[in-house]
């Protein structure tokens, strides 16, 4: 069975499925045989995505398909080194499903308290459900500043749970490059590939530290 890494929400437009396909990308890099799940059945974000790489002739991060429930989803990872899971926008049973099973859940989160207190209600339910802490890890996403970075880390760190290194600022460039179904470490940009690449890697670090 291979590891299994969980992106999920209490609400849309966090970055969730643009940290998924940075991870997917990374994944694939280094050699691994990937699986992405997409649970979002109305919207396909991942699907659609990956449709736009192959059409542009970019590289394949591995097989994608879209599922309408957990189950059969997280049964792909007896075939896969990793599955990668791009839950639907908002939280539902079935999160807490995926949550039970993945190495990790990774929960991207804005940094206005409109998104971080959804999101750190949502990480006390998968702890209350049976996620370990060590589980569970919050990235910052969409920020423009360090001071905003700063708050916003220091917030979700005195609700007890861990801040991935790094931050996915908000950045042209990174929709740019996704619009063109490309990666967020593949922008025209070195200087914000770098910052995708921190990010990215912890979490890919923190996947692989058991």
């Amino acid at each position: 069975m291979g590891k299994i890494i969980a992106f999920v929400s209490q609400k849309g437009g966090v970055s969730k499925s643009t940290l998924a396909r940075g991870v997917s990308r990374e994944a694939k890099k280094s050699g691994l045989n990937i699986k992405v799940a997409d649970l979002d059945t109305q919207q396909g974000t991942f699907n659609e995505w990956h449709r736009i790489r192959l059409n542009n002739d970019y590289e394949p991060i591995g097989s994608v398909e879209i599922f309408s429930k957990a189950k059969e989803a997280i049964k792909q990872s007896d075939h896969y080194d990793l599955l990668i899971i791009d839950g639907a926008a908002r939280a539902s049973a079935a999160t807490l499903e995926i949550a039970k099973v993945a190495d990790l859940v990774i929960l991207p989160t804005c940094a206005s308290r409109d998104d971080l207190t959804p999101a750190i209600r949502l990480a006390h339910e998968l702890q209350k459900k049976g996620t370990p802490n060590k589980d569970i890890a919050f990235a910052l996403t969409r920020v423009t500043t360090k001071a905003e970075i700063e708050d916003a880390r220091d917030f979700i760190q005195q609700s007890g749970f861990q801040v991935l290194e790094g931050a996915l600022l908000q950045k042209h460039g990174y929709r740019q490059a996704q619009n063109e179904g490309l990666a967020i470490t593949e922008t025209r940009y070195k200087s914000l590939n770098e910052k995708a690449d921190t990010l990215l890697t912890s979490i890919i670090n923190l996947l692989l530290k058991d």
